[in-house]
C-alpha cells in the first residue's frame, strides 16, 4: 500500500492519466492520498479525507510510507489564510484557505526534511469553534474567486468544491460533487423553512443535480457561478440581477449541520399569511 502527500500549492487530478484530461478535482497543500493504482507517471489516488478518486502526476506529490501518511492526517491544522506563503529554507510555497499545515506548532510545520515558517492565521481540527457566524466568515473569503470545473481554491473553485470547503472548516465532511451531497443531511419541505447555513441544490432540464450553493439571510445565496457570488434566491430558484433573469432552478433544500448552528436564525425566506395561505415576497 502505497501513501503520497500534496507539497505543491494546488494540484490537479485528472479523470485520466493525461494533462490534457478533464479536471475532476483538486488537491491542496498538505492533502493525503492513497495509491492504488500506477501507469507511467501517473497515479490512480484515492483521496484521504473524502475518498474522491483521480488521477495525478507522480511529479506532483511525494511518496509517503503508511506511518508518516498516517501522522500527516492526523497531526496538521488548516490554513484560514485566502492566500499565504509559506516560508522555507530557499524558497517560498503560496498556500490557499483549507490546505493542511502539516505537524504544525504555531510557527512552524514540517514536511518530510522540509521545514517552513507560516506566520497567517490558522485552526487545529480540535480547537475549531464551529458556528453559523464562522461558516459564513469562511464562505465570504472565497468572493469573486473565479469559477473553474474541478477546482477548490480562491484562484478557481466549482460549486460542489466551494460548499464542501466551506462546511469542512467549520468540521463538517461533505461528498465532493452535488450529485452526492444531496444525499447528506435532513430535507427541508419548503423554502420558506430552509435557514442561513443550509445547502439548496439545483437541477438541469434532464432532471439531474448539478449546482448547489449556500442559503443566506435575506433570501440570499453565496455560491460558485461563472464566480462566487451572491444572489437572491425564491422558491423557483436563482435570480442573477446582473444577467435579470434566473440562472439555476430550485430542486431541493437540505440541512446539513446540527441544530446548535442554526439558533436565534429566522427563516430566510419572509412569508406573510393571506386567508391562511402563505404568500412569498
Amino acid at each position: 500500500m502505497y501513501f503520497a502527500i500534496c507539497h505543491l500549492s494546488v494540484v490537479p487530478v485528472r479523470a485520466s492519466n493525461s494533462d490534457k484530461s478533464e479536471l475532476v478535482t483538486q488537491l491542496l497543500f498538505g492533502e493525503v492520498v492513497e495509491v492504488i493504482e500506477r501507469k507511467g507517471s501517473w497515479w490512480y489516488t484515492r483521496c484521504t479525507w473524502d475518498n474522491y478518486l483521480g488521477w495525478i502526476d507522480e511529479k506532483q506529490v511525494i511518496l509517503i510510507t503508511p506511518s508518516e501518511a498516517e501522522q500527516y492526517h492526523s497531526n496538521f491544522a488548516y490554513c484560514l489564510e485566502l492566500v499565504q506563503p509559506i516560508i522555507g529554507k530557499d524558497h517560498y510555497i503560496p498556500i490557499t484557505v483549507g490546505s493542511r499545515l502539516p505537524h504544525f506548532d504555531g510557527m512552524r510545520l514540517t514536511l518530510q526534511e522540509n521545514s517552513y515558517q507560516f506566520t497567517g492565521q490558522a485552526v487545529f481540527p480540535n480547537d475549531l469553534k464551529p458556528s453559523m457566524e464562522l461558516l459564513q466568515k469562511i464562505a465570504r473569503k472565497y468572493l469573486y474567486a473565479p469559477y473553474l470545473w474541478g477546482g477548490r481554491s480562491p484562484l478557481g473553485i466549482d460549486c460542489s468544491g466551494f460548499t464542501q470547503n466551506v462546511y469542512k472548516m467549520v468540521g463538517y465532511q461533505l461528498p465532493r460533487d452535488a450529485a452526492e451531497q444531496v444525499m447528506e443531511g435532513e430535507l427541508i419541505d419548503f423554502v420558506e423553512q430552509a435557514k442561513a447555513g443550509d445547502l439548496a441544490f439545483f437541477e438541469n432540464k434532464a432532471g439531474r443535480i448539478t449546482h448547489v450553493g449556500i442559503l443566506c439571510e435575506d433570501q440570499q445565496i453565496i455560491h460558485a457561478s461563472g464566480q462566487v457570488r451572491i444572489d437572491k434566491i425564491d422558491h423557483y430558484g436563482i435570480f442573477n440581477a446582473d444577467l435579470g433573469k434566473y440562472t439555476h432552478r430550485l430542486r431541493v433544500t437540505k440541512r446539513m449541520l446540527p441544530a446548535a448552528f442554526y439558533e436565534h436564525l429566522k427563516p430566510i425566506v419572509k412569508e406573510e399569511r393571506v386567508n391562511n395561505q402563505v404568500k412569498l415576497f
